[in-house]
C-alpha cells in the first residue's frame, strides 16, 4: 500500500521530492503520479504524464500542442482519477496527497471522488483559504493551508510540508479502524437550532439498534448526505432539517443546490421529512447580506453568521417545493410539522416567531402535498421532547416498512 502523491512534477518537484522522502523515511512506500503538462519533469514519476493523459482518453503531445490551459488541466485531471481509481482496485492506494495552487485544488476534486470515506485524502494548497465547497465536494479531505505559496522550499514551506507528510504517515499507520457495524445506518439532518429534537431522535433510533449518522445543513452536508442516500448507505432518513432549500430558494450561502431531498425519493429509501430551520436564511457578517434584503428581520448567530427570517411568500414556495419533491417517492415517507415554531429562534418568545409565516408553508403543503402521504401537523415547536418522540416513531415505521423485502 502506497502514499499516492499526484501533482505537476515539472513545477512542483522540489515539493514533491521532499514529501516523498519523508514519507519514505518513515517507513511508507509512495508512488508519484505526474500531472504536468509544459515543463520537463524535474523528477521521475511512477506513473508519467503521458500515461495519465492516455488515462483520460487524450494525447499528452496533442494537449501540449493545443495550448489550451483550461482544456489540459481538466484532461490531466480526469486521467488521475482514473489512474489513482485503478491503483485503488489493485490494493495500492493507502492515501493520496496533492500539493500547489488553484490547480491542485482542482485534481484533488476529481480524484477524491473515486476514493471511498476513509481512505486519507490530504490537500496542501493556498486555495483553502478561500470557498472550499468545490474541492472538498462530498469527500472526507484533510486540507492544510501553507501560508506561503507552493514554489519551493524555504523556512515557511519547508516545515508545513514535513508536517502534512507526519500527518499522512501518521493516517497509514495508525491501529485499523473497527470494521463496520452491522446495525441499520439512517441518515439524519440537523442544524444548530434544531439540535435537541435531532438529538432525540438519535438517541431513540440508537436505543432500537440503529447507527445515527447526522448532516449538518450547511450546504456541503445536504449534498453529502443526498450522496449518501444515493449510493445506499442509509436503511431510512430522518430529514428533520430541511433549511437548505430555503437558502436554494432565497440565495442564502448554505445552499446544497436544487437536488436537495432529491435522493431518497429517486432511490425508494424510506424518509421520515420535516421543516426544521425553513423560517430562515443563511448569509455572512451581516455587511455581506444583499442590498435586496434591506429591511428584512436579521439577527446575527455569531459574528460570521446573519441569520434572515423567511417570508410567508417564501414559505409558501417552499411548501410547493417539498410538495413536489416528495411526490416521486415510491417508499415510505411521511411528513411531520412543528406547527409552533420550525427552529429554537421560532418558537414561541424567540425572535423569529411568527405564525403567520409558518402557517403559509403549512397551508401550502396541504394544498400541494400527495394525498398518499400523511401529513402531521404537531401543536409543538421542533425541540419539544414530544415532536422528537413523534418523528422518532415515524422513523420506526419507516424502518419496519423495508422488512421482508
Amino acid at each position: 500500500m502506497n502514499v499516492v502523491l499526484v501533482g505537476a512534477l515539472d513545477t512542483k518537484h522540489a515539493e514533491y521530492g521532499f514529501v516523498r522522502d519523508r514519507v519514505a523515511a518513515a517507513g511508507v512506500p509512495c508512488l508519484l503520479v505526474d500531472t504536468s503538462v509544459l515543463g520537463a519533469p524535474g523528477i521521475a514519476a511512477d506513473v508519467d504524464r503521458r500515461a495519465v493523459a492516455a488515462a483520460a482518453g487524450a494525447d499528452h503531445d496533442a494537449l501540449v500542442a493545443a495550448g489550451d490551459r483550461n482544456a489540459a488541466v481538466s484532461a490531466m485531471a480526469r486521467g488521475a482519477a482514473e489512474v489513482v481509481r485503478e491503483l485503488h482496485r489493485a490494493g495500492r492506494v493507502a492515501a493520496v496527497v496533492v500539493l500547489g495552487g488553484s490547480n491542485a485544488g482542482f485534481v484533488m476534486s476529481e480524484v477524491a471522488p473515486v476514493l471511498p470515506l476513509g481512505v486519507p485524502k490530504v490537500l496542501v494548497s493556498t486555495v483553502v483559504a478561500g470557498d472550499t465547497r468545490p474541492y472538498v465536494g462530498t469527500s472526507d479531505l484533510t486540507m492544510v493551508y501553507p501560508v506561503v505559496d507552493i514554489a519551493g522550499l524555504n523556512s515557511v514551506s519547508t516545515p508545513v510540508l514535513a508536517r502534512a507528510a507526519d500527518a499522512v504517515v501518521g493516517m497509514v499507520t495508525g491501529p485499523p479502524v473497527p470494521a463496520s457495524s452491522d446495525r441499520p445506518a439512517v441518515g439524519a439532518t440537523m442544524f444548530g437550532v434544531t439540535t435537541a429534537c435531532v438529538q432525540a431522535v438519535g438517541e431513540h433510533l440508537a436505543a432500537n439498534g440503529a447507527e445515527v449518522q447526522v448532516f449538518h445543513c450547511t450546504g456541503t452536508g445536504g449534498r453529502t448526505f443526498e450522496a449518501l442516500i444515493a449510493s445506499g448507505v442509509f436503511a431510512a432518513v430522518a430529514d428533520v432539517t430541511t433549511t437548505e432549500l430555503a437558502d436554494e430558494l432565497v440565495g442564502g450561502v448554505c445552499t446544497a443546490g436544487p437536488h436537495r431531498l432529491d435522493a431518497a425519493a429517486a432511490h425508494g429509501v424510506p424518509q421520515v421529512v420535516s421543516v426544521g430551520a425553513l423560517d430562515m436564511v443563511n448569509f455572512g457578517p451581516r455587511d455581506t447580506v444583499p442590498a435586496e434584503h434591506a429591511g428584512r428581520l436579521l439577527i446575527a448567530h455569531n459574528p460570521t453568521v446573519t441569520l434572515m427570517r423567511t417570508s410567508a411568500a417564501e414559505n409558501a414556495e417552499l411548501g410547493r417545493i417539498i410538495a413536489r419533491k416528495l411526490a416521486r417517492a415510491s417508499a415510505f415517507v411521511e411528513v411531520h410539522v412543528p406547527r409552533r415554531g420550525f427552529s429554537q429562534i421560532s418558537a414561541p418568545g424567540g425572535p423569529f416567531h411568527d405564525p403567520g409565516a409558518d402557517a403559509a408553508l403549512i397551508d401550502s403543503l396541504r394544498a400541494a402535498l400527495d394525498p398518499r402521504i400523511p401529513l402531521h401537523v404537531h401543536d409543538l415547536a421542533v425541540n419539544d421532547p414530544a415532536f422528537a418522540r413523534h418523528v422518532g416513531a415515524a422513523m420506526d415505521r419507516g424502518l419496519s416498512s423495508t422488512k421482508g423485502t
